[in-house]
């Protein structure tokens, strides 16, 4: 059994535990630290868009259509919905000759609760554009513009999210090339976006990160990939989450430092570039806000060397304290012992 990574507190006793795993890598592929079972296959989700995104760069699509660091920023987002999202996005469609009717991940509302109202408000429906992964399925569409060169790219790029398409065929292999994992002999499901998602051990994740940050085992087009992408982000935090989002808020304060990434179900990736190191996390009860977010923080504080005010930053993210309604003091969620004591 996994253990306990986050506590919820009420009372001085605590109420509820998540358990998971945890693994730290280097750029050799060595574990630096490890908690839990870091070999079962998991699935990553959205947590290794940076990942998916190198052939944006890789192949020539981002530079062919004049893409700059907010349209490679948003690539790897799982972004709110909001205004300055879905205007990058249109842009990063444009680009290409495109319109909001070629994305394939579906439509949703935007997270953010204001942007519903005000968008309900003036009777406007929700598109593809609100969708959380609407950035990424735009620049798979660019990375389409580049394999046609002339042909029909509309009626080519039909049906991209599919496994055996050119344009997945070649996420998909960048997605194995990373992680040194194959992913022909795993599981795979489909994720919430529609694309093919594999399953991987945390391990190997974590490997695939710490490549990101430092360059090293990645082929030389994708080493500079990764670089480009993780400069954007820097540059553009908003776009990777936007508003209160714990990616936005953790890379605004830290910049290159940290490139960390989110999934669901409990899935969280992320890239030390000054330590080369590379982490994933898996919350085994797929909690992401309660638990997961706690988990990254602490594993933040254990391995990178903050000052003092952004040690306070990132004890507010590990150790969260839980407010009812009426603004009373009812608990906290916290990082568990054996976390805290990671990486001593």
């Amino acid at each position: 059994m996994n253990p306990i990574l986050v506590e919820a507190m009420r009372g001085g006793i605590r109420e509820s535990a998540h358990r998971g795993a945890i693994a730290v890598v280097g750029p050799d592929g060595a574990p630096v630290a490890v908690l839990g079972d870091i070999e079962r296959p998991i699935f990553p989700r959205s947590a290794v868009k940076v990942l998916q995104a190198l052939p944006l760069v890789a192949s020539g699509a981002a530079d062919q259509l004049g893409l700059g660091d907010e349209e490679l920023a948003v690539a790897c987002a799982s972004h709110n919905g909001e205004p300055e999202h879905t205007a990058v996005v249109a842009r990063m469609l444009a680009r290409a000759g495109l319109d909001p009717a070629a994305l394939e991940c579906g439509t949703h509302w935007p997270y953010r609760e204001p942007i519903q109202r005000q968008m309900a408000a003036a009777g406007i429906a929700p598109s593809a554009l609100h969708n959380n992964c609407s950035g990424k399925h735009a620049g798979f569409l660019c990375v389409a513009c580049r394999l046609v060169e002339g042909a029909d790219l509309r009626r080519f790029a039909k049906g991209y999210v599919g496994p055996e398409h050119p344009v997945m065929q070649g996420v998909t292999a960048a997605l194995q090339a990373a992680t040194g994992y194959d992913l022909s002999r795993t599981a795979r499901g489909t994720d919430g976006c529609s694309i093919p998602t594999y399953a991987i051990p945390l391990r190997h994740l974590a490997h695939a990160f710490a490549r990101v940050g430092s360059g090293v085992g990645l082929a030389p087009a994708h080493a500079e990939a990764a670089r480009r992408l993780r400069g954007a982000v820097a540059r553009h935090p908003f776009m990777v989450g936007g508003t209160g989002r714990f990616d936005t808020r953790v890379m605004e304060r830290l910049g290159e430092r940290v490139f960390c990434k989110v999934g669901a179900e409990g899935v969280f990736c992320a890239a030390f570039p000054e330590r080369g190191l590379g982490v994933a996390i898996k919350v085994d009860d797929g909690n992401n806000a309660r638990a997961a977010e706690v988990a990254m923080a602490a594993v933040i504080e254990a391995f990178l060397g903050l000052d003092a005010a952004e040690k306070g930053f990132m004890r507010e993210l590990s150790d969260v304290t839980l407010s009812n309604w009426n603004g009373i003091e009812v608990g906290a969620l916290r990082a568990s012992d054996e976390l805290r004591r990671l990486g001593l």
